[in-house]
């Protein structure tokens, strides 16, 4: 059991910090009553803190980059990764593909192997493989689909951490129990 924090979290949106497991519009979109505090506890322990997440609202025009990047930010985010494309688009930055864990790395300096990412989809634990990060997934939105679904796509796959919700997933975390 390793006690060092990690470099960086990466925490995704809808259905992990709050919403529901769709993407969900900036207006429709609420964290669940734990996260703000779950991403301060993070940050109070000089963790870097960053939300990725996969917005295709954005490419329907249904709102802006800087819309979704601004909620995020005023969260505590230290940085919001966001791809703004639909499945199809042929964009590298989409999850299951880890272009925004990369682009990140790149930003901040990170060795992704030394980071965590939270996440209650398939699409985020394989982005998360494909980087060499940790892998937490929670039970809050798709995260029992996803446990089925990872199995069906990769069952190679191992999570770090099965949590019932961030709040559980932050607290794992600051022991250093992954």
């Amino acid at each position: 059991m390793d006690n060092t924090f990690p470099q960086a979290v990466f925490l995704d949106r809808d259905g992990t910090i709050g919403g529901t497991r769709h993407a969900l519009l900036p207006d429709a979109f609420a964290l669940y009553s734990f996260a703000r505090q779950a991403i301060d506890a993070l940050k109070s322990a000089g963790i870097r803190v960053f939300s990725f997440t996969n917005q295709p609202g954005i490419a329907r025009g249904e709102a802006t980059y800087e819309e979704v990047a601004s909620q995020l930010l005023s969260f505590g985010f230290d940085g919001a990764y966001l791809c703004p494309h639909q499945d199809g688009d042929g964009c590298s930055c989409r999850k299951p593909l880890p272009g925004m864990l990369i682009q990140a790395a790149s930003e901040w300096s990170l060795d992704l192997s030394a980071c965590v990412v939270v996440g209650d989809s398939w699409r985020d634990i394989l982005a998360a493989h494909a980087a060499g990060a940790k892998k937490i997934l929670v039970m809050t939105g798709s995260g029992t689909y996803a446990l089925q679904r990872l199995k069906d796509l990769n069952p190679e796959v191992r999570l770090n951490l099965i949590a019932e919700n961030l709040e559980e997933a932050v607290e794992a975390i600051l022991q250093g129990t992954l």
